[in-house]
């Protein structure tokens, strides 16, 4: 059964794409100044690329410049003058301009007044017209060098070529601008540099963004397997063996509530949350519109458990993302809604699953969204409505989504031998397991789902 309609257009569009591909339409579309605290001008050429694009290594080259004789050192105003008409959203023009900057973060510095448009604070959907005058602070780059921490590793699988973890709960992929310590990149670079036995380093690939050898990512607080590449081949190759679906990558989650159908084909476009209030811009929602991209999720059923609710949470206090849905003003709805109503309401009455989850494609948040707004939200997710989960004595057995990478299968980036990683369960999730499996009895369904791969045996140890 398939819920939804993809809209036809080009699904493998990111923010910042046009300006990589050098889109000829907005090459020239505006003169630049460069300002440092509003008084010394800077000459355009050394810190602007061909075609208007920030440059983040010069730009950290005039702030390190800089520091020793300004006080507000890491105030650097660029200005982009429209010189016609480009029928573009702000925050997307910036996204062409300042190709560092997530379309996330610049929404964010947009809302934070680091940005004004003809002298005025901006909305990150004004559209821009010839002779549009666009200020923007920029803030400095994220940092490229990554600082080896000797944080502990799960490693699957290593060669020269590729290095496989099963990722703990509660770390980042790679450094954000908020965080550039404790990631799992730091502590690759620690692992490859003072207790790999075969050595080498991340791929370059990705390092001007303090990406390296990062070819997927996996949310913070979702555990299991994610591959890294070691050399800049095996990057771009596993690069397009995702990029063309030939990669297997198997989930599991328990949710609340008794998920049906056994089998369904989530395929519900998703896009950012409209709301840019702090607590909803991290957001993603399902959107029928020109920003929801896409989404497949399949969901197979592999465990119902029965019986009355216990969670970290009274009836109705779902969290800031509550399961019901949320419909932005001036949007279609459809016989979805309708369903996922329903099945929300079925959510609280008691009961959970353990799905697992099939991805035909890779949003962010994607299984997270799809299942919330279908009315089972993910154990612990509290951003998506889910809560946490106690046991009969009052104790928390997980706070964080119950969400689990557990099979990764793709072909050897230079070997071509197609192989698979499974990753099992972490502690939390294993408690969580054991806990409705004991309180469930007799009354555990385990429904024949044709096309479910996941060893639950193995998985579950």
């Amino acid at each position: 059964m398939s819920r939804g309609k993809q809209p036809s257009r080009n699904e493998d569009e990111q923010p910042g794409d046009a300006a990589r591909k050098g889109d000829a339409a907005d090459v020239g579309d505006e003169a630049v100044e460069i300002e440092m605290g509003g008084k010394e001008k800077w000459d355009a050429g050394p810190l602007v690329k061909t075609g208007g694009r920030v440059d983040a290594a010069a730009l950290e080259r005039a702030i390190a410049e800089s520091e020793e004789g300004e006080d507000d050192a890491e105030v650097r105003t660029v200005r982009f003058k429209l010189l016609r008409d480009l029928d573009k959203r702000l925050d997307k023009y910036l996204c062409d301009r300042i190709t560092f900057m997530s379309r996330t973060q610049l929404q964010k510095l947009i809302d934070d007044g680091g940005v004004k448009v003809n002298g005025k604070p901006p909305k990150a959907s004004t559209k821009l017209n010839a002779g549009d005058v666009v200020e923007v602070v920029v803030p400095p780059p994220p940092p490229t060098e990554i600082q080896p921490e000797d944080i502990p590793l799960e490693v699957m699988y290593e060669d020269q070529h590729i290095l496989v973890i099963n990722k703990a709960p509660d770390i980042l992929v790679h450094p954000a601008r908020s965080h550039n310590h404790g990631t799992m990149v730091n502590a690759l670079a620690f692992y490859l540099r003072e207790k790999s036995k075969l050595g080498g380093a991340l791929s370059g690939v990705g390092k001007e963004l303090a990406r390296p050898g990062v070819v997927h990512r996996l949310d913070r607080n979702t555990s299991g397997v994610i591959v890294f590449a070691k050399t800049e081949e095996a990057h771009w190759k596993l690069g397009h063996s995702f990029e063309h679906r030939k990669v297997d990558k198997r989930y599991i989650a328990f949710v609340h509530g008794l998920v049906e159908p056994d089998i369904d084909v989530i395929d519900l476009p998703l896009g950012p949350h409209p709301s840019r209030e702090k607590g909803y811009r991290e957001k993603y929602v399902v959107r029928h519109d020109e920003l929801g991209k896409p989404s497949v999720t399949v969901c197979r059923v592999r465990e119902r458990y029965g019986g009355g609710k216990r969670d970290g949470g009274a009836e109705g206090q779902r969290g800031k993302g509550s399961g019901a849905p949320e419909v932005a003003a001036g949007w279609r709805t459809s016989g979805v809604s309708a369903v996922r109503l329903s099945n929300a309401d079925r959510a609280n009455e008691g009961g959970y699953s353990l799905v697992e989850l099939e991805l035909r494609t890779g949003r962010t948040h994607q299984i997270r969204v799809h299942l919330s707004h279908l009315g089972w939200p993910i154990v612990g997710d509290d951003m998506y409505g889910g809560r946490a989960y106690t046991d009969a004595k009052g104790i928390v057995l997980i706070a964080r989504q119950a969400l689990h990478a557990c099979v990764l299968g793709f072909p050897h980036p230079i070997t071509n031998e197609r192989m698979q990683f499974t990753a099992p369960l972490r502690g939390d999730m294993q408690a969580l397991l054991k806990d409705l499996r004991a309180t469930s009895g007799k009354g555990i369904e385990r429904p024949e789902t044709p096309g479910a791969t996941v060893d639950l045996a193995k998985v579950t140890g």
